[in-house]
């Protein structure tokens, strides 16, 4: 029972953060929801048992993707072309 009941806020998280991300209309809020967002899809395949995959999107997709559009975003906030 416990179980069925964390999937299923996982999944509300999961469906929350991706619908908050495309609805967002400040890119700095709709960044950080995305790092969310990576996040719990990283503990969704911590629950399916896939520590590498896990262990990949926590890094790559929530991580260095984040950083990356951060960056992109103050860029555009800034007007700087560099």
């Amino acid at each position: 029972m416990t179980e069925w009941l964390l999937d299923g806020l996982l999944i509300f998280a999961l469906l929350a953060t991706a619908v908050a991300t495309l609805w967002s209309r400040d890119l700095f809020r709709a960044v950080v929801i995305f790092i969310a967002f990576g996040l719990l899809m990283a503990l969704a395949w911590v629950r399916l048992r896939a520590p590498d995959l896990a262990l990949a999107e926590a890094a790559i997709g929530a991580g260095l993707t984040g950083v990356l559009l951060l960056d992109a975003a103050r860029h555009l906030k800034s007007g700087r072309s560099e």
